[in-house]
């Protein structure tokens, strides 16, 4: 029973703490310095998601920024199936660990991106309905108003209820919960804008704020 016991806290700790690990990986950054675009944190927003690397003008570091961000999250997800044949509450605590790891990565003293691609990649992966339901409506969003952090909010406000409407375990609900409310905090700048009318459109260069004065 002990031995079991520890096997179920190996795991455990394997999953979580893999899966932050995983999302700690900087894509943005990894891409845009070799691929000759210098630190994407000195461009545009100083973001290291995929949007802001597209307003580098590299479309190709923006979509392998887009695939390792997301790739990530499934690859998390993915493992902490396998190890578990498909907990449902470690999955959801793998998953949850990577998009946390994305959002404050080791590597970068805990100062990373948004996580909105990471979220997809993990809902992908996670229980794919609310995933696919939740791109869509990225899409669609995007589509219309061509404004990506509020295609971003929208989906994530919308996570929660695709979950319900589609049946998913509980653990999943609460790792569709705990994104968004962390989505929405890494975006509050971003709310802020929208509201005053001055959110940057998707494919528009967005100059990098000025740092602050010296005291």
């Amino acid at each position: 029973m002990q031995d079991l016991a520890q096997a179920v806290y190996l795991t455990l700790g394997l999953t979580i703490l893999g899966g932050y690990l995983l999302g700690s990986i900087p894509f943005g950054l990894i891409a845009t310095r070799l691929g000759g675009a210098g630190d994407i944190r000195q461009i545009g927003s100083g973001n290291i998601g995929a949007t802001n690397v597209l307003r580098s003008g590299r479309k190709d570091l923006a979509a392998i920024t887009l695939i390792g961000d997301a790739g990530k999250g499934v690859v998390a997800v993915l493992l902490a199936r396998w190890l578990t044949h498909g907990n449902p509450a470690i999955i959801a605590l793998a998953g949850g660990a990577a998009f946390t790891g994305h959002l404050f990565p080791v590597w970068l003293k805990f100062k990373g991106g948004k996580g909105v691609a990471t979220f997809y990649g993990v809902l992908l992966a996670a229980c794919w309905p609310v995933g696919l339901l939740a791109a869509v409506t990225w899409l669609a969003v995007a589509a219309i108003f061509r404004i990506s952090s509020l295609a971003a909010l929208v989906a994530a406000a919308f996570a929660a209820p695709f979950a319900l409407a589609t049946d998913q375990p509980y653990p999943f609900l609460g790792l569709c919960l705990f994104m968004a409310v962390l989505i929405f905090i890494r975006h509050k700048d971003n709310i802020g804008r929208l509201l005053k009318g001055q959110e940057p459109r998707i494919g528009k260069k967005k100059t990098a704020e000025a740092p602050p004065p010296a005291a």
